[in-house]
């Protein structure tokens, strides 16, 4: 408890009642240490994350309140606590099964240390959830912005560099060491210019037409392409789909790119989960129509997998570019940027549900044509 002195009646003494005042709280409150173990909750704490008082104390708050972080990611929570510093943010907590406002205070000893922080959590209203997903969609904008500027200013030269070593290569001696060396600028050069051309996918700075697609035709012809490896891996595939079409207007192609990266992310982390055939390895993949509540008609789908799960503090990194919750060397990071850049591109959102080691549930909208 911080080391503030309360005001007390006659038949109490001052722990006494600063105890009583602190279980009083409505909202959760947890105190921590800079490391991130939690000594104490209040009631309300205890009551939203639908655990014991001896199964929180003692705890990392990450495990309580996001539902744990993967072995080789440190939770972004855990490691600011390490700062010591305040802060207020908006964010989803699925250990207290709702979105949160988070207030971060340290509290500092006489001597200037911090051995105590406070985190409260105060539930968002309706209002307060829909202006975060709005700054949300602000963040990814301004991030595409910069990709594209980055990009445009990295393509030129790297076409140059690869065109003129190219030309050195043409006039090399065969099998020498100038031959090896400018073909291997050559392919690096092109890795480079590859990563700029989904850096521009991202950013939805592409020109590609548009016609009318079914939903149902780009997942079928997406699953074509893997359930051989599925099959292989154990993995049962769950499939719920309307008998009507879902038309909508779209480039076939890159949504088909979107499906089957996110099916492979799923396969990914049911293999991280089930390196063997288990009852519980399955991915379960839907299509519907959905009417939103400003009326309009748009189709969902939702690819659901019942893997490792996505640590709740990265969430809202996730679509970065070059973000990635695989281990290095194992991922580029780029993959779920591109898709939020289609998704974005075709008028609709993309978004994330997950909760560590249970399930992760990705959720596409996108308009319908109104046929």
């Amino acid at each position: 408890m911080p080391n503030e002195k309360c005001s007390r009646s006659k038949d109490s003494s001052p722990s006494q009642e600063c105890h009583e005042l602190f279980q009083a709280i409505l909202d959760p409150v947890f105190v921590v240490t800079p490391k991130g173990i939690i000594f104490e909750a209040n009631h309300a704490a205890i009551e939203a994350s639908q655990k014991s008082r001896d199964e929180i104390i003692g705890q990392g708050i990450c495990a309580i309140i996001h539902g744990g972080s993967s072995p080789h990611i440190q939770c972004p929570l855990e490691e600011f606590l390490l700062t010591c510093s305040a802060s207020v943010e908006e964010t989803t907590l699925p250990g207290l099964n709702g979105e949160y406002l988070l207030t971060i205070s340290p509290v500092k000893e006489q001597d200037g240390t911090v051995n105590k922080i406070l985190l409260i959590a105060r539930k968002l209203t309706g209002d307060e959830m829909r202006k975060a997903n709005s700054f949300r969609t602000a963040h990814m904008a301004a991030i595409g912005e910069l990709a594209a500027g980055v990009a445009h200013e990295v393509n030129n030269p790297i076409t140059g560099m690869i065109n003129f070593a190219q030309l050195l290569l043409d006039d090399s001696e065969k099998d020498s060491l100038e031959e090896e060396l400018l073909t291997r600028i050559v392919n690096e050069g092109e890795r480079v210019a590859s990563i700029i051309k989904n850096l521009l996918s991202f950013a939805r700075e592409s020109e590609n037409e548009d016609e009318p697609v079914d939903l149902l035709q780009i997942l079928k012809a997406s699953l074509s392409l893997i359930e051989h490896q599925f099959q292989n891996d154990g993995i049962e595939i769950i499939i719920s789909y309307e008998k009507v079409p879902c038309t909508i207007s779209g480039n076939f192609r890159q949504l088909q790119q979107v499906f089957l990266n996110l099916l492979s992310n799923a396969r990914y982390a049911l293999n991280e989960k089930y390196p063997a055939a288990a009852d519980d390895k399955k991915i379960e993949l839907s299509c519907s129509p959905l009417i939103q509540e400003n009326g309009q008609q748009i189709f969902q789908v939702i690819i659901k997998d019942t893997g490792t799960g996505i640590p709740q503090g990265i969430l809202n990194k996730l679509f970065d570019p070059f973000f990635t919750t695989k281990p290095s060397g194992e991922g580029t990071g780029l993959g779920l940027s591109i898709s939020y850049g289609i998704i974005k591109d075709h008028g609709g959102i993309i978004k994330v549900d997950s909760r560590m080691h249970k399930y992760t549930k990705m959720i596409i909208e996108l308009p319908t044509t109104g046929e």
